[in-house]
């Protein structure tokens, strides 16, 4: 990895506020806490992104997620006796979510998403989802580097 191309919070805060608005939704969603951060374990594992894995393992611990759970998480579906079944449909809904050009959202996955959340949820969900996907996309393209201290967002 190179060192960092930009540090999108210096140049212009504002493209982080705006996306924060979209964490504040998901936060009042309703949406488990614990569920929210192996969302965003789990797509910043997909996308590589080291420093939302930085910030979010710390607050999935904080959240009370099982050490043994983020130590599986990457390989969630190898392991179903560790994972709940609506962790289970979390996490396949955010893999197809996250590399939604290897052909959508499957039949098999949007089942097993209706099966374990309400409509609303589902919303809740998919916002989840695509929140942290733009902060991977954002510090992944960016470079942003992990520090020696974790970031903490104040919005």
């Amino acid at each position: 990895m190179s060192e960092q191309r930009i540090s999108l919070r210096d140049v212009d805060e504002r493209a982080y506020k705006a996306v924060g608005s979209m964490s504040m939704y998901v936060a009042k969603s309703g949406l488990d806490k614990a569920l929210v951060t192996m969302i965003e374990i789990r797509a910043s594992q997909v996308n590589n992104c080291a420093w939302c894995l930085d910030m979010h393992t710390e607050e999935a611990r904080k959240a009370g997620v099982d050490q043994r759970k983020l130590d599986l998480l990457a390989a969630w579906s190898e392991a179903p006796a560790v994972f709940t079944s609506r962790e289970r449909a979390a996490m396949a809904l955010t893999e197809q979510v996250t590399l939604i050009a290897n052909g959508g959202v499957s039949d098999d996955v949007w089942e097993m998403v209706t099966t374990e959340f309400d409509d609303r949820e589902i919303v809740s969900l998919i916002m989840a989802i695509s929140t942290i996907n733009i902060y991977n996309r954002m510090n992944v393209a960016a470079h942003t580097t992990v520090g020696p201290e974790r970031f903490v967002p104040n919005w």
